[in-house]
């Protein structure tokens, strides 16, 4: 038995849909369909009734969805546990880190919060450029902080009985592009003649869900150009003159205040967004508590 099977069974139990799951879990829909059955097989029993649209689950599967949650939380707190019992220094807090943030927040932030907590050594994980996957870090214990970007069209799958946040501050996500000999967008939106070319993030991520809401409720003419996973490799391809990107604020401030880029729409098309710093309740390390409190102390309104 695998821990993804039991991970992909409680995404199909919410979801009682093979599609939406196989989504959400970042797989095939037949590689997904082939684990559920390998998971009943392993079971000795029917989880899903599959006669059914949509599906739902049997009387089995009812029972055995509080036997997974419990499943897969001990085996958390275990995998933690032991990561703390075989030496990660009582000093040393790691984070994982959205790409844009770990270098135009991350730096300075952790500086501040240094002069509060004392010396403390961190480490810096890699952004996954999958949404899931990066709260996957906070939920499997790989990390004690996750510093996210987030926003209400964007769910973040963490349940907050288990799992408490912060709120560091907020940015504006905003459309840009190179600028013509006019002065104005190269690449406007809502300009007459021809789609806009733009320049996408990939789908999976935060900036790509994100966009995906915007673009639903708003539905601009636009031609896709380029797809992406980072901000910053999209800004660089927005640098270059191939078309509209959305971009955090802070990334391109630089570049707007020397004329490099300039807003490609007007500010109803910006997108705020919280920035948020995460934490497991169950995380109960003396470093990071005393790091979470001197957090709340920054954050707090004077």
């Amino acid at each position: 038995m695998e821990i993804k099977w039991l991970e992909d069974f409680l995404a199909l139990a919410n979801t009682l849909n093979f599609s939406k799951a196989a989504d959400e879990r970042h797989v095939t829909q037949s590689a997904f369909s082939r684990r559920i059955k390998q998971l009943e097989a392993w079971l000795g029993t029917t989880l899903i009734d599959r006669a059914t649209y949509p599906s739902r689950l049997t009387e089995a599967g009812d029972k055995f969805v509080p036997v997974a949650q419990e499943a897969l939380k001990t085996l958390h707190q275990a995998r933690r546990k032991f990561k703390v019992d075989e030496g990660i220094d009582a000093h040393t807090i790691t984070f994982t880190a959205l790409h844009t943030l770990s270098f135009t927040l991350f730096p300075e932030w952790l500086k501040a919060l240094n002069t509060k907590t004392g010396p403390v050594f961190s480490r810096l994980r890699p952004d996954s450029g999958i949404m899931e996957q990066n709260a996957n870090s906070l939920v499997d214990g790989e990390c004690d902080f996750l510093l996210t970007y987030a926003h209400a069209s964007v769910p973040l799958l963490l349940d907050p009985l288990e799992f408490e946040y912060q709120l560091l501050g907020s940015e504006n996500i905003i459309p840009v592009s190179v600028p013509g000999a006019d002065g104005e967008p190269l690449h406007a939106l809502g300009g007459e003649g021809k789609p806009v070319a733009y320049i996408s993030y990939e789908k999976a991520s935060f900036f790509g869900q994100l966009m995906a809401d915007l673009f639903a409720r708003r539905q601009p003419d636009y031609t896709l150009v380029h797809e992406g996973s980072m901000a910053v490799g999209l800004t660089g391809m927005a640098l270059a003159g191939w078309g509209v990107a959305w971009a955090p604020e802070s990334l391109t401030r630089a570049d707007l205040a020397q004329g490099a880029l300039v807003r490609a729409a007007d500010p109803s098309w910006d997108i705020n967004v919280d920035i948020r710093l995460y934490r497991s309740r169950q995380n109960r390390r003396p470093v990071v508590r005393r790091v979470w409190q001197a957090i709340a102390e920054m954050t707090s309104p004077h």
